[in-house]
């Protein structure tokens, strides 16, 4: 494999000899930088770095130099929570929520999630695949590294088979690190509203076997909330899938105080996601767990909804990570570069902080922890050099536009 050589780089961003997994409360503002730094990689991984006098008249030999100057270089986002396979979008429901519509509302006509698995059954894998590369290049070029896709707009076996088909064609042909999480309890079916019990037993005994004996999914989840799945039903479809090899990853509290929180601690999750809904009981539930707060900053914008105390869960000691949530319905952006603004502007955490977030934190909640999320020596080059800027604040602080001019990822430019 080649090898790059980045100088005279301005600001090298999160460069962490002896990583932690994660970073949890106080910890989180701590983002180690050198100034006028290089970063050497071979073989795909991050080799060396440090400062420029270091570097002076021992240059290694290598096949490409990249010149830096008066430019940042950071770890890639690390987005750990997208639905971006999906069959259609879905602006017409947009207009509904603008009309007043909860998102309750439009699911309960039909909309919604339903919306999508109807359209998922006339669309195909290959049709799936083209139109998701499209995402992950767009997602790609803001400077996101590795990303978890869900399947879920299924609802039915050959369908959410259908679905991690794809992704599973995405990780062949993406130079991103992708995650496979099966989700076939994102919603009731119409065919099962009032049988609610039947459809579970769907996923514990027909579909979770058949996705993990072809090894399509690393993650289970359940959206457990106000009119989808209960605490039981999320007690029995996490633990059926924990018996194949299936760890936890929970849609939690979007909607209101479902519980979610508290039984994705009880089964080890690795993240609860969404969290608009948090309290004082959810908080000290995840105190001293290994699951991740999980923030979708998108989703709550997009539907208007309240904002996760974000700023109370790491002044109590958290560790949180910010995702994009990209889908059709409720946040049809993957820009972690406008989740990292909302992090600051909306949720009062400080660049620091919202880099760590959507960093380290994030490729913690993907199971990415060794691999990616800071620079280290050993992990894999998943980087992005911005554009001219004048400091580290600037990224979150200048909304908008797309300040990354160069992504490497596995060590190439992509």
């Amino acid at each position: 494999m080649s090898s790059i050589l980045i100088t005279n780089i301005k600001k090298l961003v999160s460069t962490e000899v002896n990583p932690p997994l994660l970073k949890t409360g106080k910890e989180m503002s701590n983002l180690p930088s050198i100034d006028d730094a290089y970063l050497y990689i071979k073989n795909g991984l991050i080799t060396d770095y440090g400062t420029m006098g270091k570097l002076n008249g021992t240059t290694p030999k290598v096949d490409q130099t990249l010149d830096a100057t008066g430019k940042m270089a950071f770890p890639a986002f690390c987005d750990s929570h997208t639905h971006l396979v999906y069959p259609a979008s879905r602006e017409i429901e947009y207009v509904d929520k603008i009309k007043g519509l909860s998102y309750e509302e439009i699911a309960k006509r039909g909309g919604g999630i339903l919306n999508s698995a109807k359209k998922m059954k006339e669309t195909t894998v290959a049709e799936l695949v083209d139109s998701a590369l499209e995402r992950l290049e767009e997602i790609k070029n803001f400077g996101t590294g590795a990303v978890e896709i869900k399947s879920g707009y299924g609802l039915d076996t050959d369908e959410e088979l259908k679905m991690l088909y794809a992704i599973r064609k995405l990780k062949e042909f993406s130079p991103l690190t992708i995650k496979a999480t099966f989700l076939g309890a994102h919603s009731i079916p119409a065919q099962y509203r009032g049988k609610q019990e039947e459809y579970v037993d769907k996923v514990i005994n027909e579909m979770i076997p058949v996705v993990a004996s072809e090894g399509l999914a690393e993650y289970i989840d359940v959206f457990c909330d106000k009119g989808f799945f209960t605490v039981e039903d999320t007690d029995r479809i996490l633990m059926a899938g924990m018996k194949y090899g299936l760890r936890p990853k929970i849609h939690a509290n979007e909607l209101a105080f479902s519980g979610g929180i508290q039984v994705g601690v009880k089964y080890n999750a690795l993240s609860v996601d969404h969290l608009e809904y948090t309290g004082d009981a959810e908080i000290e539930a995840l105190q001293g767990s290994e699951t991740m707060a999980t923030i979708l900053p998108g989703a709550a914008f997009f539907l208007n909804m309240p904002y996760a105390p974000a700023r109370k869960m790491i002044d109590e000691g958290l560790a949180v990570a910010m995702a994009t949530d990209f889908n059709p319905g409720s946040s049809p952006s993957g820009n972690m570069q406008l989740i990292l603004s909302m992090a600051s502007i909306l949720y009062r955490l400080t660049p620091e902080e919202a880099i760590n977030a959507c960093t380290i934190n994030g490729a913690y909640a993907m199971g990415l922890s060794e691999e990616t999320g800071t620079i280290t020596v050993g992990k894999k080059a998943d980087i992005f050099i911005t554009k001219e800027i004048p400091t580290i604040e600037y990224l979150p602080y200048y909304y908008g536009s797309n300040k990354v001019e160069t992504v490497i990822l596995n060590g190439k430019i992509v």
